[in-house]
């Protein structure tokens, strides 16, 4: 029922037209390409070709300074920031719109040359590739943000900017400030200001998860930011030398009621990506053993994200692992 409501399976008079066809594979289980949206992928394909009037025309149907998953996709493309310069330059129209997305690459670009390793791993010449690369991003996105103050992507952008470059908690606490101002339930930017108050950056331990309780409570019934606490819980994972740290009947029941009053909630809408936000729910009742997981696996029907699984050694047969298992 729920694939015929939402778009998924079958053609039909309800079904999503800009959906992708869903691949077939033995496991189940499949990676959502382009957000599973054929104008996305249309996009990330122009992007890819390096063709700017193909990225604008694209992007007509999506608001850029807000939709942080579609942005997203764009941050990935290899070559990218060869050829999004001339957009920069050349586009005085469409100006902010290139800022905005070759800022947002040269942070992707810049831990592409940090990599994932621990900072005493991480060479001389690794740490100046990527602190000029976002010094590059500050830059741009700082000025993006100028020509379109009414923009939230570029200050959730800089906040990603703020801690590789060890700016400090006043600098972040204002571009958080910033970007909440333009929308105080904006997922993405708790999500990055979670990440802000985990220990590995200098957070105290408990500060996150308070965070995200708070930020869920102000949230109305069915809001998408239920998806802080259940990353909040998968940080704590992460921070943990044990790996059944989540196994707490306590946990489970926090878990359980976030998912029911989020993402399983019946005034959940369903909007573009809405699989990122099930990926993550799905991970953090997993690690905490709930049975509800397998109401969220359920309604994915095997569509798998990257994010959060990366934390985990091959994340995708991880995914299918619990799938499996729930």
């Amino acid at each position: 029922m729920f694939g015929k409501l939402f778009g998924r399976g079958e053609e039909g008079p309800g079904a999503d037209p800009h959906a992708l066809p869903v691949p077939r594979r033995r496991s189940g289980v499949h990676p959502l390409r382009a957000l599973g949206d054929r104008r996305v992928l249309a996009l990330v394909e122009a992007a890819d070709a390096g063709d700017w009037e193909g990225v604008k025309e694209a992007l007509a149907p999506f608001d850029l300074g807000r939709d942080h998953q579609v942005l997203g996709q764009l941050t990935d493309i290899g070559g990218l920031e060869e050829w999004i310069v001339r957009a920069v330059e050349e586009d005085k129209e469409h100006r902010a719109e290139a800022l905005l997305i070759s800022g947002a690459r040269h942070i992707h670009w810049g831990w592409e040359a940090r990599t994932a390793a621990r900072a005493v791993d991480v060479s001389q010449e690794q740490w100046r590739t990527f602190h000029e690369r976002l010094h590059t991003a500050e830059r741009q996105l700082l000025e993006a943000a100028e020509l379109r103050p009414d923009w939230i992507t570029p200050w959730r952008q800089l906040l990603t900017s703020a801690r590789g470059m060890s700016l400090g908690s006043p600098v972040a606490e204002t571009r958080r400030d910033a970007a909440l101002r333009r929308y105080p339930l904006d997922l993405d930017v708790h999500l990055a200001w979670l990440s802000q108050l985990q220990p590995r950056w200098g957070g105290e331990p408990g500060e996150a998860l308070e965070f995200a309780r708070a930020a869920f409570a102000a949230a109305p019934d069915g809001h998408r930011l239920g998806c802080v606490v259940a990353m909040a819980y998968i940080e704590e994972w992460v921070e943990s030398n044990d790996s059944a740290c989540l196994q707490d009947p306590r946990i489970r029941t926090e878990l359980r009621q976030a998912a029911e009053r989020s993402v399983l909630h019946h005034a959940y809408e369903r909007r573009l990506g809405w699989q990122g936000d099930y990926n993550i729910f799905a991970m953090a009742l997993s690690l905490a053993g709930s049975s509800t997981a397998s109401n969220v696996f359920r309604e994915l029907e095997g569509a798998y994200t990257e994010w959060p699984w990366t934390y985990m050694s091959e994340p995708q047969k991880a995914y299918a692992r619990f799938r499996k298992a729930f």
